[in-house]
């Protein structure tokens, strides 16, 4: 994401960012004013807050965070309550329930991450003057906070998992090509090769989060009502993304390869051969990816680049030569592989 600038930056993250943040304010008000409605005699901040640190950008993780976040103050009210109203404070008390407190968040967990709601709720028990009031409070609060969040979460501005999707597929064709027709450029210029091969190693860690990002999509329309219809579309966007991911080991060779032969030889005009044949290739290879992502027959593109490849392993023989051609051929056998599916 080198030359952006830093509004740009911004606003990208507002895109992002902004609906969630617009959620939850939202539905931290409608929990606030639900909360005054049944009868809150204090600021139902407890209300107010469930929305703030339970929604997540999808549906799934945010009602797994509300579920875990009711059950741990559940149990921290309990736990605080209970060791109040039978011991005074001291270092040894705070030393006893912040342990039995702990012991109940690895119970009351996702399995992988400690639940601390546990520890934090039976803390502010404890040092609350009217422990019994507070702690009733806080768990009807939480509970009608719960609620609102849990029925207004997957419905209001609700993430669009096939926009996201199309997205990814779009970045990580755009990524391909570009790479390609990077590395090909290197070769012969050793500073160029290993600058490029750094650059292709980012790239293909971006690629690689992109087909995580397209997977978490598309678990997200089970757990998105107004989206539901589009599930066959995401899932077709995640395979084809998939392919991308598939072709980023062969990206990464061709980079290493490139930076070897370039440092090792120098310009040479067997590089310059190499360079100036593969550069049509590359730039067909590229065309034929972006043609896999946007759903398109590649087959027109790839039989340029093999046309390419041909023509140059004619006029070139040797191992190198050999070598520089084969992550190519690999690419188009993914691309071919998937306008023949």
């Amino acid at each position: 994401m080198t030359g952006v600038s830093p509004w740009a930056q911004v606003r990208r993250r507002l895109r992002v960012q902004g609906p969630t943040a617009a959620r939850i304010l939202v539905i931290a008000l409608l929990c606030w004013q639900a909360a005054l409605w049944a009868g809150a005699d204090q600021p139902p901040v407890f209300a107010a807050i469930v929305p703030l640190l339970c929604l997540r950008g999808d549906s799934a993780s945010s009602l797994t965070a509300l579920l875990l976040r009711i059950l741990g103050v559940m149990a921290g009210v309990a736990l605080g309550v209970t060791v109040v109203s039978l011991f005074r404070p001291s270092t040894l008390v705070l030393a006893v329930v912040m342990g039995l407190a702990l012991l109940c968040g690895t119970v009351v967990s996702s399995g992988t991450t400690l639940n601390v709601q546990v520890a934090v709720t039976s803390l502010l028990v404890f040092a609350n003057p009217s422990p019994d009031a507070y702690g009733v409070a806080r768990l009807w609060e939480n509970a009608l906070g719960g609620a609102v969040t849990a029925v207004l979460g997957p419905v209001l501005w609700p993430r669009d998992p096939r926009r996201e999707a199309a997205t990814l597929a779009r970045e990580c064709a755009a990524g391909l090509a570009e790479s390609l027709v990077r590395s090909t450029r290197a070769i012969g210029s050793p500073d160029a090769a290993s600058a490029n091969r750094a650059s292709a190693q980012a790239e293909a860690d971006r690629l690689r989060r992109y087909g995580a990002q397209a997977r978490a999509a598309e678990t997200a329309m089970r757990f998105n009502p107004l989206r539901r219809r589009h599930r066959a579309e995401v899932a077709e966007l995640g395979d084809r993304i998939d392919r991308a991911v598939q072709a980023v080991p062969h990206l990464l060779a061709l980079a290493a390869e490139v930076e070897f032969f370039s440092v090792r030889d120098g310009p040479t005009p067997a590089l310059s051969r190499a360079r100036t044949g593969l550069l049509p290739v590359a730039e067909a290879a590229g065309r034929a990816l972006e043609a896999v992502l946007a759903g398109r027959d590649p087959r027109e593109d790839t039989g340029v680049a093999r046309a390419g490849l041909a023509r140059y392993a004619e006029s070139d023989t040797e191992p190198m030569a050999v070598v520089l051609r084969r992550p190519f051929t690999r690419i188009l056998d993914l691309c071919d592989g998937s306008g023949n599916r």
